[in-house]
């Protein structure tokens, strides 16, 4: 048993001391002195307890070390020498000497935020200094990041992780009339951040854009009191006194130019939120082997959400657009959180699929999940949209998340193409190419006249709904596929608990997967013929009764397959045709 962290616990450790998963700040280019970090917030995760804490016996030195962690907070102050401050110029500087920093504190976790200029740590201030002098000079280049602004990853082993954002703010003293900024998240995971790639990318920007639109109205300001550009036109210029009149104009801090009061404050809360939500984004699981195809389909799923938000947010009428995106994501999309909404839906609800076994009848019951299996889409008619849900959520779960396409409940008919699973409101008509069509079958629900719902028989679904199963299908169901046949021995076994049976599902879904990915390979990847794919099936247990539910069951999950499972199965097979040759 391997334990696979997608949280990343490989935090970037200084000492014993300092747990901190990520680090985040705001670098600047002084026309004077160079790169400088101006503004830097870290995450300091509260100390393990030590043997002697259960022992309760005191320490030589906890004492000490405890009022120096509660006082931290407030003492803070920046790491650089008397000889560095005495180098800063105002366009280095954010926080004053004697400015005790910021701080704030979740009460969930007890993780402390504290924000300075620099790193508390002497050897994170080395780190961070080599971040921001190359993420604002060799790190970018035109063929990177063209017009030097925009994000670039760096980084190595030994330094560290580097996700970098540059950009520009608008000046009206500066040379070309804007000063150089980035902002840089440090982590030793290299996975870490580039999974967390487009969450960042999308936060940074609002960050920046809110920074930029600031300093844009400040410049214009500026400009029509006082145009620079015609100052500098008529003004005389030699090289010997050029860097006297630069020296001047270079020392105009950040809080000048956007005219922000609050600015670091601001900043403080933004970067503390950034690194609280990209922590709580990735969760850690405990594997047993390589994770499973649904794993696999609802990361890419996750990835693609995130990818086409971030292109909505950054296109025209963007917030629009990723609003609809988010309404539709919420259609039953999210396998994850199925058993906690269908606790929550209001009214009678489908809790089992051995209670809509029971609600349905047996021999209904399974020729609706023999459709399921089929691929067949599965319309649900009816007034109640929380019923139509739960029984959505039920029987989803035999099937793979890759082949699930779900709208829980729509006032118009969607064809199949688009969703295999449909809720529909009473008065919606069925077109007659859908209910004369063996791929689609129809369940209404009508309530039962002269009968109210109490709160008490709420789970009494049979006695207060009527359930009219309708399709064109003339094939017969019961003689496969072996998959529903061997769950419907475990429904009907009342010796087997609801969890067992839904253990049961697992390993028959299993199976059955790896039976997909075998013929995958040798159907559609080795592009073998008919007959070797009989022999296959015969190896495969799917042939004798039922054989054709058997290979359209097959058939079906195979869309169901993972893209990277597919790319890793098409690469390999290349790699083995490239090498004989090698």
């Amino acid at each position: 048993m391997r334990k696979c962290s997608i949280e990343h616990q490989s935090f970037l450790e200084i000492g014993s001391v300092l747990k901190m998963n990520a680090l985040v700040a705001l670098c600047h280019f002084c026309e004077l002195h160079g790169p400088r970090t101006l503004f830097c917030t870290e995450a300091l995760h509260p100390p393990s307890p030590s043997p002697s804490s259960h022992t309760g016996a005191p320490v030589p030195g906890d004492r000490d070390r405890d009022g120096d962690r509660e006082g931290e907070g407030l003492t803070m102050r920046a790491n650089s020498s008397a000889t560095q401050r005495g180098e800063m110029c105002e366009g280095c500087r954010s926080l004053p000497a004697s400015h005790p920093g910021f701080v704030s504190i979740d009460d969930e976790t007890g993780i402390r935020f504290l924000s300075h200029q620099h790193p508390r740590q002497p050897q994170l201030f080395s780190v961070v200094r080599q971040a921001c002098v190359r993420s604002l000079s060799c790190e970018v280049n035109s063929d990177v990041c063209p017009g030097r602004e925009g994000p670039i990853f760096f980084g190595d082993e030994q330094h560290g992780f580097v996700f970098s954002h540059t950009f520009f703010i608008k000046d009206s003293l500066a040379r070309g009339f804007q000063r150089w900024y980035s902002i840089v998240m440090v982590a030793m995971d290299r996975i870490y951040l580039i999974n967390s790639w487009p969450f960042l990318l999308r936060h940074l920007r609002l960050t920046i854009q809110s920074l930029q639109s600031t300093a844009l109205k400040v410049f214009d300001n500026e400009q029509g009191v006082c145009p620079q550009r015609a100052v500098r036109m008529n003004s005389v210029f030699s090289p010997a006194v050029f860097p006297h009149q630069r020296s001047g104009n270079a020392a105009r801090s950040l809080t000048s130019l956007t005219q922000h009061p609050n600015l670091w404050a601001s900043l403080h809360s933004s970067f503390s939120w950034l690194l609280k939500a990209c922590g709580c984004r990735l969760t850690e699981k405990l594997l047993e082997g390589a994770p499973t195809e649904d794993t696999l389909v609802l990361l890419e799923r996750q990835t693609e959400q995130e990818e086409e938000m971030s292109c909505w947010e950054g296109a025209e009428g963007g917030s629009s657009m990723s609003q609809r995106h988010q309404s539709e994501s919420e259609l039953g999309l999210n396998f994850l959180c199925d058993d906690a909404k269908l606790n929550e839906l209001p009214g009678p609800k489908c809790r089992s699929l051995r209670h809509l076994r029971q609600v349905l009848g047996a021999a209904e019951f399974r020729q609706l999940v023999w459709h399921v299996l089929m691929g067949n889409q599965v319309i649900w008619r009816g007034a109640d949209p929380g019923l139509i849900q739960s029984a959505f959520t039920v029987l989803k779960s035999l099937l793979p998340v890759g082949c699930v396409r779900s709208v829980p409940y729509s006032g118009q008919y969607e064809e199949a193409y688009k969703c295999n699973f449909l809720g529909l409101s009473p008065d919606v008509p069925i077109p007659t190419h859908v209910s004369s069509s063996e791929f689609s079958v129809l369940v209404d629900v009508s309530l039962e006249r002269s009968c109210q719902i109490s709160a008490a028989c709420e789970d009494d679904i049979s006695s207060h709904y009527q359930f009219t199963i309708s399709s064109a299908n003339t094939q017969p169901t019961d003689r496969g596929p072996t998959l529903l046949n061997k769950l419907e021995v475990a429904l009907s076994n009342e010796n087997l608990s609801v969890d067992v049976v839904s253990h049961c599902l697992l390993c028959l879904k299993e199976e059955w997967m790896n039976k997909v990915k075998v013929l995958f390979k040798f159907s559609k990847v080795d592009g073998r013929g008919r007959e070797d794919t009989q022999k296959v099936l015969a190896l495969l247990g799917a042939t004798g009764p039922g054989e054709e539910d058997n290979v359209r069951l097959l058939k079906f999950w195979m869309t169901g397959l993972s893209k990277t499972y597919k790319s890793h199965l098409m690469t390999a097979v290349r790699g083995g045709e490239r090498s004989p040759s090698q």
